[in-house]
């Protein structure tokens, strides 16, 4: 869109110009209800996101150009999408007034790293200490993982409920929350490479306690279900082996619940197909092996995938979250080019037009 690249020129737009972007940021409902945009508001967000997207806007493009690797430039995700949930975020942390725990759930694939990576630039260029923690960093350590492992075999991956520090991530929740005054967080990080891929925590980093905490994770945020619901799952759980396993971690979900009630928002990056993620993978694994690099077979990307979906399956966890009116804050969707698709909240969505 031409205005837009006038606007991170930082040139002004004409009338007509200015009358054509704010049709255009009206024209999808459901996401101008998501981020409260009216045409009473029009102005003033216009004029704040033209004042905000040449500060940020070399950043944001460093970032998309050498770690994402598309060939799009990002100026509309960034208008339509990026700037005003990070502004949203702002005026949720000031609401607050303490620190704002923001959990973001998403498959792999979904686009998790880039979208926190992107609201951290715009978060603290808005004056705002934010850090991103994932799941991945709650991991237990290698050591309590293979001690896990001969106590119940089938949990022979990382990943499902079970395989986390739940007590430590709650503790630096409950840091973060108590917002003192010039201290410091100890947040621990994951080391995927370390033992061949099967990953140890690589110690901890010493981080500003943040006004905004953006934590991540591929089920961050779902909720046990009834047991019966698993009489007739999809697949893959398609055994009785396979439905006693989905049993159990369904409720050793129940101990993560604590670490979800020190969330204050939840935010779903929902594909508009589950079965994506698996082809992402396949793709993404089919490059590594092109480049001489290593990589995993379909068969092996397959069993996999399977076992995370056997444990926490997206019909099943993450779907309710997008449609239940007490389920997530906001839906982004991700479509199958990753362009993202529609936005909304489900307590508010008009449910008689079809999801992406």
């Amino acid at each position: 869109m031409d205005s837009l690249e006038q606007l991170v020129q930082g040139k002004a737009l004409t009338e007509h110009q200015t009358v054509e972007l704010g049709q255009w940021m009206l024209s999808e409902p459901d996401r101008s209800a998501a981020f409260g945009l009216t045409p009473a508001s029009l102005e003033d967000t216009i004029h704040q996101f033209a004042q905000l997207l040449p500060r940020i806007y070399p950043q944001v493009e460093e970032f998309w150009r050498g770690d994402c690797q598309i060939s799009t430039s990002p100026l509309q995700i960034l208008w339509r999408v990026w700037m005003p949930l990070a502004l949203q975020l702002a005026e949720a942390r000031r609401k607050l007034n303490r620190p704002l725990i923001q959990g973001i759930l998403g498959m792999q694939g979904a686009g998790k790293t880039t979208l926190t990576t992107v609201l951290q630039i715009l978060l603290e260029q808005l004056g705002y200490q934010c850090c991103c923690l994932s799941i991945d960093d709650l991991y237990k350590t290698y050591g309590e993982r293979q001690q896990l492992q001969v106590e119940d075999p089938r949990l022979k991956w990382r990943g499902p409920p079970g395989t986390h520090d739940v007590d430590l991530g709650i503790q630096i929740l409950d840091q973060v929350r108590a917002n003192e005054a010039d201290t410091h967080l100890q947040v621990p990080r994951f080391d995927k490479s370390a033992y061949g891929g099967q990953g140890d925590r690589s110690g901890f980093e010493r981080v500003p306690n943040a006004d905004i905490v953006l934590f991540e994770g591929w089920f961050v945020g779902a909720q046990p279900i009834p047991p019966d619901v698993f009489e007739q799952a999809p697949s893959p759980i398609d055994t009785a082996v396979d439905r006693q396993f989905a049993v159990e971690m369904n409720q050793r979900l129940q101990d993560y619940l604590p670490l979800w009630d020190r969330l204050d928002r939840l935010l779903v990056l929902n594909l508009a197909d589950y079965c994506l993620s698996k082809q992402w993978r396949k793709e993404a694994e089919h490059k590594a092996i092109a480049s001489g690099n290593a990589g995993m077979s379909d068969g092996e990307i397959d069993e996999f995938v399977d076992y995370f979906w056997k444990a926490l399956h997206p019909e099943l966890f993450v779907k309710p979250l997008t449609t239940q009116e007490n389920g997530a804050d906001l839906v982004i969707t991700v479509n199958a080019d990753h362009t993202l698709g529609d936005i909304y909240q489900p307590a508010r969505r008009s449910w008689d037009t079809p999801l992406a």
